[in-house]
């Protein structure tokens, strides 16, 4: 090795400490700006280049470089996305955050040809402003360039195959694999892009779900996960909810009510507007169920889930289930165990003078 190499290796051996004093900054930054702005990623990490891998560089490229200063990925941070649009996204962060050194970074999604497909990427060199970090007593944290990836979890997969059977074996892949290898490369940058799409029309359904849950249209909306989660937003069983505990001035515990959707399901609910009418045509035999159940008991703490529950069981009693729809009721709630069909046989008995009942 040359003594000019040897020079920039003595040089990456004195600011060693400085260096990993950067990277703890840089990947601090990045993890609060991702929290701060809502972002969901697959991973943040860093790295910085080993002495070998310097060495390695240097042989290859030495005379490029003047200084270690010249060398801009000695630390590398990179953040891999879900999404390709949230590379964008954070992409639009990082200008914030960073001075961009514009000259030196990439896009290396916008090198391929029409008809070609591989490595994508987006590459940023950067420098921490002082307005985001500044440290008087290490005025080169501000001077020190360093590399920021951003790319998706299928771009990141690509790239480390592609590492992997392209180039550390170091011997010429034959154009056959090379075909297979592009081909290969095409399907993953359409199922990202597939990926994108979907979540975006995902999230457009969800958006006129939640419209017409609030125009009250909920006949024009079918009974899923995502439409009841919509429906229980606006809090449709908690006036009878409130109603029963007041039966013993009891303390209300929340519970999630998800778990009802099948029920709901089995019971014939095939949109939101069903199960609001079930809801209107059992609200008050469940509430007279409940002065059955509680009016004796000093029972001070119920469920959030008493509501809904208790007009699926008036339901199920109705439809002439009997103990054994209530026993499946509780198999679905609680998970199968001798207890649930002792509790179908108590819940029976106690329904069994209500008006309902004679329906």
């Amino acid at each position: 090795m040359d003594l000019h190499s040897q020079m920039i290796l003595s040089e990456y051996d004195a600011q060693l400490p400085l260096i990993q004093r950067l990277e703890q900054v840089v990947l601090r930054v990045l993890n609060e700006a991702l929290e701060r702005n809502g972002l969901l990623v697959t991973a943040v990490s860093s790295r910085i280049k080993t002495k070998e891998s310097l060495e390695g560089k240097l042989a290859l490229k030495g005379d490029k470089y003047h200084s270690l200063s010249d060398i801009t990925d000695i630390l590398g941070a990179r953040i891999i996305t879900f999404y390709t649009d949230d590379v964008d996204r954070i992409a639009a962060m990082a200008e914030q955050l960073f001075d961009i050194d514009w000259q030196n970074s990439v896009d290396k999604r916008r090198l391929h040809d029409l008809d070609s497909f591989g490595y994508n990427s987006l590459h940023y060199i950067c420098r921490l402003p002082k307005s985001l970090v500044d440290e008087p007593d290490c005025p080169q944290m501000n001077e020190m360039r360093f590399e920021l990836q951003l790319r998706t979890t299928l771009q990141h997969a690509w790239a480390s195959i592609n590492h992997d059977i392209g180039y550390k074996t170091g011997v010429e892949i034959p154009p056959v694999y090379l075909r297979q290898i592009n081909r290969l490369a095409g399907i993953l940058e359409m199922a990202d892009d597939e990926f994108s799409r979907i979540r975006t029309e995902i999230n457009d359904y969800r958006r006129r779900v939640q419209q017409l849950v609030q125009n009250g249209k909920l006949d024009d909306v079918q009974l899923d996960g995502d439409t009841f989660r919509s429906y229980l937003n606006a809090r449709p069983f908690e006036t009878l909810t409130r109603r029963i505990a007041a039966i013993n001035q009891a303390e209300i515990q929340e519970v999630s009510l998800m778990p009802y959707l099948p029920i709901l399901k089995v019971l014939g609910c095939h949109t939101l507007g069903d199960v609001s009418r079930l809801r209107n045509k059992y609200e008050e035999d469940a509430y007279t169920l409940a002065r059955h159940q509680l009016g004796n008991t000093d029972l001070d703490i119920i469920s959030s889930s008493v509501g809904i529950q208790n007009i699926c069981i008036v339901c199920i009693l109705a439809q002439g289930g009997g103990k054994i729809g209530l026993t499946r009721l509780f198999n679905s709630l609680n998970g199968e165990n001798e207890y649930n069909e002792m509790l179908a046989d108590i819940t029976f008995k106690q329904a069994q003078t209500l008006p309902f009942m004679n329906h």
